[in-house]
């Protein structure tokens, strides 16, 4: 299984772009897209049996994901708004937009069985399993005789 990524060019005149508009508290972190948008972390684990993604979301709900299957690219994404508003006495009121967004996409491997993907949302934590075709898993040691 192999993350899909895109071609950045870090050359002129991205250099400059990323000069002056990046945070500097920021560090060059790359946990953070061009757009200010985050960009989960995600663990990639392979047993016998299956794959599984582990995907580092907190603060989301079930309901704010979005996974889908085209061909071998599983796609994992969330578009997630809130609003708050604070009004302190009768002259001040402060409004706050926060719009959460990404998109990760992954090349699932021939030896996956598509048809069986399953995920769950747990303690900040999008689990998507996806087991092996029983072909593909290994098969025990077997002693051949001799005649």
């Amino acid at each position: 299984m192999s993350i899909m990524k895109k071609n950045e060019n870090f050359m002129f005149p991205a250099l400059f772009n990323d000069f002056f508009g990046r945070d500097w508290l920021d560090f060059n972190s790359r946990t953070f897209s061009s757009t200010n948008t985050t960009i989960p972390s995600v663990n990639i684990l392979e047993s016998e049996d299956n794959f599984e993604l582990e995907v580092a979301a907190p603060g989301f709900e079930k309901k704010d994901f979005k996974i889908e299957l085209n061909n071998n690219v599983l796609t994992i994404s969330s578009d997630k708004q809130e609003e708050t508003e604070h009004t302190e006495g009768k002259q001040f009121t402060r409004k706050e937009y926060s719009y959460l967004s990404f998109c990760r996409s992954f090349t699932i491997p021939e030896s996956a069985n598509k048809e069986k993907i399953e995920a769950n949302y747990e303690q900040g934590i999008l689990k998507v399993i996806i087991p092996k075709r029983e072909e593909s898993k290994p098969k025990p040691l077997r002693e051949i005789k001799i005649k």
